[in-house]
């Protein structure tokens, strides 16, 4: 085929296609009818066209969705039956058929609203003290700065020139490559930068506790209360922090019971230093003070409270509890720590070297004087395999006996094995009930409910599970553990240098162990879609998506009490945190309600997101190669020019504002886009359990 102009394919006023190998006639005056489209820059000999051997002009488009792009253009009407609306209209947009654009954009929003489904509960916008503080903060950089940024961003705009001398965007490095400006954008290092609109923060991780969450914004936390009849609302944000928070921990249990005053308390942690405060609400108001900073030595990768003990974790083998009542810090030094859980007062552990240790936070204080957290190694697994993943279930106390202990853990070979204890036989240990070799892959999750046992292994999050057949509570070897189901929990990691990146975005399981457990399914790290499944089966349970097409940024599932009135049953949400700095509720009971009523089980289709959708999906990223076996996603051309647009064109503009008075104007050269070959190593282990 030869590059030439259209007139050998135009036979007077008839047009022949070769559109992806199928020809087609078609008139001038069809083609032409919409103006500056495809056809009319291709018929006018504004761009050059190929023609096949029989002097037709060749598209190489999908035929099928131009026959219907062309009967459109014949009848101005269009067939929608048996057509994907997305594939159509990205063929209508590539030739440039406006009002076909139009028609489908409104086919595709008309079953989406800005008030969400019937499972929106509602929206929490974010505080305006986190957006003044970050305005101040961007008066205060001198005009100068923006030169390093301008000439940073340089090495991949678009652009021809640019004016510098405005302020700098704080947290990002003056030396950064192209995706290095980007992963940092993504990760929030160092500023509160919106990846929708200049400026704005983002929410990092959401935690609950009772009718209370606790928002952690990069530099802020804040904290949320919800009444019967006011709802939700703010009621304390931080002080500004220096440091990115990494972790947020809240305890929002009545301390004095019976009484109205009660304390909540809110810890932040970031690198090895963790910060605690105390907020008491009584009838005079708010009353917050700061309890302490405590440090740790090395990077904390969890925070979490059991009872009034915050407890604060390093997979580098540090353990650190902070104890209510004697007010008292403790740092203790153990075996690296690869997994965890807590039941009642008891911490346990999983260690690299095969063992589980725990920690009894009721007998804390009795060894204070000697420094010691009664860390006692409760089991060794029989090949020594590194503990990965831990799940403790408690059985209930009866008339006959007390709680049987029974605990799940998976090991670095792929085996999932199950541990109980009597409560006659404390003395003597845990003795192993039952092992499955099912997974040829580390185990990175495992869950151990009333019904059910739940195992997640490295490999693109394969899940498997079993039946928990119990006998007065207790398990019960007749019939045993029956396998459930088999399914994959797929979840694209991000490249980004984010420590806490799997931390915020674990997809579960969630909710209480008595009752039905859910995944929540993150795809790809930057979108506004999540899905919802049962943990035992994989079923779908719903879809959420942001109902202002904001990122996800981080999500929580979170059982609320509710109102207090007579046969009102607690009620679990999904709350979403956005780019924007808005929280998004959805009703998660509703949804199990209306899944339950639905009987879908059988739907083949009826599980995590198509093929299709997942392609959709995945056309956000472009997927790296990672020794990981789950994928690692690097930022496509699409995400790196969006990244321009909302980064450096802002910049542009206030380097304008700030210069239209003065005779200093110095313009850029112009840099020619490189490119960033993402180190295939740089990503870490597919999921990591601490």
């Amino acid at each position: 085929m030869a590059s030439q102009r259209p007139s050998f394919g135009v036979s007077g006023d008839i047009v022949h296609l070769n559109v992806g190998g199928t020809r087609y006639s078609t008139s001038r005056q069809t083609l032409m009818w919409v103006p500056d489209s495809f056809f009319s820059s291709l018929l006018s000999g504004r761009i050059s066209s190929l023609l096949d051997e029989s002097g037709a002009i060749f598209i190489d488009r999908d035929p099928q969705l131009f026959s219907r792009v062309l009967n459109y253009l014949r009848t101005k009407e269009i067939d929608l039956s048996g057509v994907d609306l997305h594939a159509l209209r990205h063929e209508a947009e590539f030739y440039g058929i406006t009002p076909l654009v139009r028609r489908l954009l409104l086919c595709e929003d008309i079953d989406q609203s800005s008030c969400g489904d019937v499972l929106f509960h509602g929206i929490i916008n974010p505080p305006m003290a986190v957006f003044s503080c970050h305005e101040d903060e961007e008066k205060r950089h001198s005009l100068s700065s923006i030169e390093s940024e301008l000439h940073s961003a340089a090495t991949f705009r678009p652009v021809e020139s640019v004016r510098s001398g405005s302020q700098q965007m704080p947290g990002f490095s003056h030396n950064a490559s192209a995706e290095d400006f980007l992963r940092q954008a993504s990760a929030m290092k160092g500023s509160a930068v919106n990846k929708n609109s200049f400026g704005g923060p983002r929410v990092n991780m959401i935690k609950g506790h009772f009718n209370w969450i606790a928002v952690a914004y990069p530099h802020f936390v804040c904290l949320y209360r919800m009444k019967d009849s006011a709802g939700w609302h703010l009621l304390w944000t931080s002080p500004r922090l220096t440091e990115v928070i990494e972790q947020v921990a809240l305890n929002a249990k009545v301390l004095n019971t019976g009484q109205e005053n009660c304390n909540r308390m809110v810890a932040a942690a970031f690198h090895s230093t963790i910060q605690l405060w105390s907020v008491m609400v009584n009838d005079g108001g708010l009353v917050t003070r700061e309890i302490g900073k405590f440090q740790m030595s090395v990077v904390i990768n969890n925070l979490f409270f059991i009872g009034s003990q915050l407890a604060a974790l390093s997979r580098t083998g540090k353990v650190g509890v902070w104890h209510a009542m004697t007010q008292n810090w403790q740092v203790q030094d153990m075996v690296p720590v690869t997994s965890y859980d807590t039941a009642g007062s008891y911490l346990l552990l999983g260690g690299n070297n095969g063992s589980i240790y725990y920690i009894d936070m009721q007998k804390f204080p009795l060894r204070m004087k000697d420094n010691d957290l009664l860390i006692t190694e409760l089991y060794k697994d029989p090949s020594g395999d590194r503990i990965t993943a831990l799940s403790v279930y408690l059985t209930p106390k009866t008339a006959l006996s007390g709680n049987w202990i029974e605990i799940a853990y998976g090991t670095s070979s792929g085996a999932v094995r199950v541990i109980v204890q009597h409560p006659e036989s404390v003395g003597q240990g845990p003795q192993l009930f039952q092992t499955f070799t099912v997974h040829t892959s580390p185990i990175t999750k495992v869950m151990l409910s009333e019904k059910h046992l739940v195992s997640v292994c490295s490999e693109y999050n394969h899940v498997r599970t079993w039946n928990v057949t119990r006998f007065r509570g207790m398990i019960s070897t007749q019939p045993g553990s029956m396998p459930l189901a088999s399914f994959k929990v797929i979840s694209i990691e991000s490249m980004e240098p984010h420590l806490q990146y799997m931390a915020i975005n674990d997809f579960g399981p969630f909710g209480e162990k008595d009752d039905q457990q859910l995944f929540i399914q993150k795809v790809v790290p930057e979108t506004s879609l999540l899905f919802v499944r049962l943990s035992s089966t994989g079923q779908r349970v719903c879809v959420i998506r942001s109902v202002d097409s904001s990122l996800i940024t981080s999500f929580c599932v979170h059982e609320c009490e509710g109102s207090s009135r007579m046969g009102y049953r607690p009620r679990r949400y999904l709350f979403t945190g956005h780019t924007n700095g808005t929280i998004q509720m959805w009703d998660l009971s509703t949804a199990l309600e209306r899944c339950t009523k639905s009987k879908k089980d059988e739907d083949p289709e009826n599980g995590g997101p198509t093929t299709q959708e997942l392609v959709r999906l995945l056309d956000q990223c472009d997927l790296s190669n990672s020794r990981s076996t789950t994928p690692s996603a690097s930022p496509s051309t699409f995400v790196m020019a969006a990244a321009y647009q909302m980064h450096v064109q802002p910049i542009h503009k206030r380097v304008h504002d700030l210069q239209h008075s003065t005779t200093h104007c110095v313009s850029a050269e112009t840099s020619t886009p490189q490119s960033s070959q993402p180190d295939c190593d740089s990503s870490g282990p597919g999921n990591s359990q601490l």
